[in-house]
């Protein structure tokens, strides 16, 4: 239930983002070249709709795969791999009709998806895209993750402060520093942007993490 309501949250601030973007802001770049914002916004959205896939598909015996371990820098960050992601962001976003697209249907896909979680046993365990059997709690703790680094990411682009909800905030900064937490003094967006390579001139850094205890994922 914490992770529907931070998942709710994302999906509900960066809904109402998407469906107001102009032409003109969606053709805007971003850190995470060559996707422009438009890109970016389809790749996001496409990172819940694999929830959606994974409940459709057969359930695997026992969850091998932790959140974590979801990031592992393997063959899923081989250049082969990367291209395809790359590639298929930069396709869906050609198909939109128009620049608020994506967030018509981050709004549809939430709709239809939070009944369906809300209906999931507890233990419930899913295949993820890369062949990884988790847990559906710690999938949905990385669909979190990608709501929330790729929101600051378009709210950078979009030279926005980003609206990372505390719910989400509170999600990743548990992935990232365990129960011990992130640094004292250093803010929790602050900190997520540390831990990811999001960090803004003058703010803290990978640096500043040191003997935090901090997980550092691959994230491509």
């Amino acid at each position: 239930m914490r992770l529907l309501g931070a998942l709710g949250a994302e999906c509900g601030r960066l809904g109402e983002v998407l469906a107001a973007l102009t032409e003109r802001e969606a053709a805007a770049p971003t850190r995470c070249a060559p996707w422009d914002v438009a890109a970016l916004a389809a790749h996001t959205v496409g990172a819940l709709s694999r929830v959606q896939t994974a409940l459709g598909e057969e359930q695997p015996p026992r969850a091998e795969v932790s959140a974590a371990g979801y990031y592992a820098p393997d063959a899923r960050f081989s250049p082969e791999v990367d291209a395809d992601r790359i590639d298929s962001a930069v396709r869906a976003a050609a198909r939109h009709g128009d620049a608020a697209e994506p967030g018509r249907r981050l709004r549809e896909l939430w709709a239809d998806l939070e009944p369906r979680l809300r209906a999931e046993p507890q233990g419930r365990v899913v295949r993820t895209r890369h062949g990884d059997a988790m847990a559906l709690e710690d999938f949905l703790l990385t669909r979190v993750l990608e709501l929330v680094v790729h929101g600051i990411d378009l709210a950078d682009a979009l030279g926005r402060e980003p609206w990372t909800s505390a719910e989400g905030a509170g999600a990743v900064e548990l992935l990232l520093f365990g129960e011990a937490g992130r640094p004292e003094g250093m803010d929790a967006l602050s900190a997520v942007r540390a831990a990811t390579g999001r960090n803004l001139e003058g703010g803290p850094t990978a640096e500043d993490l040191k003997d935090s205890g901090v997980r550092f994922l691959a994230l491509g």
